[in-house]
């Protein structure tokens, strides 16, 4: 199964998620997020793939690409632009999640929503993690995506590998 974060030990799921409610001034995106996360969507092993992930994809410039037929190409990013596309707004079409930095504008105040972008193997790299802020804690940011654990789930991540926060402009 795929993951867009090789560091697995560091992503780990929340519980209760109804502790992680988005508030109700949270972005519609985040509303989106939240209720794909209430669905449960996950990885199928083997063969199979999940149809709703396949859904995520046609939301990005994957086009027909065979790899957009694969639950377990990595889809963090197609699933954050699947969530702020049903919200109504323009968003990178990219199955990048290092694309988001050149969404929106950046902010130093993220709220429940907020396009969160985290580096993957190296600061440098191309490769990177995309995600819906959700809170903070200690040395760490939770937040609400796509292929996190092969599911959508609410993780969290080292601070440190923080690229940006973005929000629409």
């Amino acid at each position: 199964m795929a993951s867009d974060d090789p560091d697995a030990d560091t992503t780990q799921p929340v519980a209760p998620l109804n502790d992680r409610r988005p508030p109700m001034d949270a972005p519609p995106w985040a509303w989106h997020a939240y209720a794909e996360l209430r669905r449960g969507v996950a990885e199928i092993p083997g063969r199979n793939a999940n149809e709703r992930i396949l859904q995520y994809f046609k939301a990005t410039n994957l086009g027909m690409n065979p790899i957009a037929y694969q639950d377990e190409t990595p889809w963090c990013s197609a699933f954050a632009c699947f969530c702020v596309q049903e919200a109504g707004l323009p968003h990178p079409k990219s199955a990048s999640a290092r694309s988001w930095m050149k969404w929106g504008k950046p902010t130093d105040k993220p709220v429940y929503g907020t396009v969160t972008v985290f580096w993957r193997n190296s600061p440098n790299s191309i490769s990177g993690h995309v995600a819906f802020y959700v809170s903070e804690e200690g040395p760490n940011i939770w937040v609400l995506g796509g292929n996190q654990n092969n599911c959508v789930s609410i993780a969290k991540y080292p601070r440190s590998r923080l690229l940006g926060y973005r929000m629409p402009k």
